[in-house]
């Protein structure tokens, strides 16, 4: 894949509505731009954390035992119902208690089966040594299409006080992730099944 594909692939995936990009909205509306900005450490820290070792030691057991891969896509899928059931049920933020925490980007980017795309079919395979070129751009886009939430959720707050509350974009934010869950979930307990 050239340097120009790599980068075309992963920001169409970054720019892409999911669990975590929910979240970055959803944190950039609660903090503003400048607060919510740690929270791309835990975005990027959660990627990381799955890419690097699919991509360098994982991708062949994939290979071998594609059941393996399913199951952890349910894993997946699961922990995006259980953060929609808790955006849907939290009471709003207090002053200073956002409910988006660099703990749940964290967890949800972990989970996040767009993590396992980019470590199995985008990165390319091998040492660390060998990845740390792509890794520096990938870390560089997710530094880009995070802000980029971020920015919407902060703009949303400013455009639509009255429309958009912390409510109604929590609960929208739920409903769009339990969708994005329920897809997931069913394409692979029909793949499992």
């Amino acid at each position: 894949m050239t340097l120009v594909e790599f980068t075309f692939a992963i920001l169409l995936l970054l720019c892409t509505p999911g669990p975590t990009n929910t979240l970055m909205a959803l944190g950039g509306y609660e903090r503003g731009v400048v607060k919510a900005m740690p929270l791309i450490g835990a975005e990027l820290a959660g990627y990381l954390t799955v890419i690097l070792p699919v991509a360098t030691l994982a991708a062949p057991v994939f290979d071998e035992w594609p059941m393996l891969s399913l199951w952890m896509k349910l894993v997946a899928g699961l922990w995006v119902f259980v953060m929609a059931i808790r955006l849907w049920s939290i009471p709003a933020p207090t002053r200073g208690h956002p409910r988006v925490t660099g703990r749940s980007v964290y967890l949800t980017t972990c989970l996040n089966p767009k993590a396992l795309i980019i470590g199995l079919v985008i990165m390319p395979h091998g040492s660390l040594l060998a990845l740390m070129p792509r890794t520096a751009l990938f870390a560089v886009l997710i530094l880009m299409a995070a802000s980029g939430w971020i920015v919407i959720g902060a703009t949303l707050k400013k455009k639509g006080a009255r429309l958009f509350s912390p409510a109604f974009i929590s609960r929208a934010a739920s409903i769009g992730m339990f969708t994005f869950a329920l897809l997931l979930t069913g394409t692979s307990l029909g793949a499992l099944i």
